[in-house]
């Protein structure tokens, strides 16, 4: 049986990235996962998550949350070095 953990790590996403999802979709944390993955899988998820994650900064910083918009800018960082857009820069 494969645990959340193990799906996780074969998600090619982190936790913090599934959780930027989950909170920009509305979603549970598993959905969040797995429409994470889906998008990596296609030519269009790298460019769709990192909006997502551009979406929850911009809502941070709306709300005053200075430490989620930091947290939320590392994420965007890892994800933008560990998932490169092959679209030549246009996100």
């Amino acid at each position: 049986m494969l645990t959340y953990e193990d799906c996780v790590d074969l998600s090619g996403l982190t936790d913090e990235e599934i959780d930027a999802i989950a909170e920009h979709e509305h979603v549970p944390r598993i959905v969040a996962l797995e429409l994470g993955h889906y998008l990596l899988e296609t030519e269009e998820g790298v460019p769709a998550i990192k909006k997502i994650i551009l979406d929850d900064i911009s809502d941070a910083k709306l709300h005053g949350d200075a430490v989620q918009t930091a947290k939320l800018k590392l994420v965007l960082q890892h994800f933008v070095n560990t998932h490169p857009c092959h679209e030549g820069g246009n996100t």
